[in-house]
């Protein structure tokens, strides 16, 4: 039997950007990074959910790179593992477990990446 077609509406992709930015913004130390530098809420959970659609499904509803947008935020370690945090729980909460997997998977790889292009001089710095 051919396993069933992933679909947009099997991830959820939207719960899953609506519950981790509503837990997000809430959150003590992810709050203060998130809400200040996104001034128009209305239309980034839009730009979010497609670039999960890429990420996940392989759309191309996004065609820009994620990493430019956050250099220059003031971004430390620690946030990452806060944000995998959350990402984790709201893709627990609002997708079936194999597709939150596979979304958690696919974030915390993003997140090394992330992490190593932000502080790739403190990296290179260590003895």
């Amino acid at each position: 039997m051919a396993s069933p077609k992933v679909t947009e509406d099997h991830i959820n992709i939207k719960d899953l950007v609506k519950v981790f930015y509503e837990r997000g913004r809430a959150h003590s130390s992810l709050g203060p990074l998130f809400n200040p530098v996104i001034f128009d809420w209305e239309p980034h959970p839009g730009v979010v959910q497609d670039f999960w659609s890429h990420v996940l499904l392989k759309t191309e509803r996004y065609k820009r790179h994620a990493f430019p947008a956050h250099v220059g935020l003031p971004i430390a370690r620690e946030h990452f593992e806060q944000w995998l945090s959350v990402f984790r729980q709201a893709a627990l909460d609002t997708t079936p477990e194999d597709s939150a997997r596979n979304a958690i998977a696919r974030a915390e790889h993003m997140s090394e990446s992330f992490r190593s292009g932000l502080f790739l001089l403190d990296s290179l710095q260590r003895p």
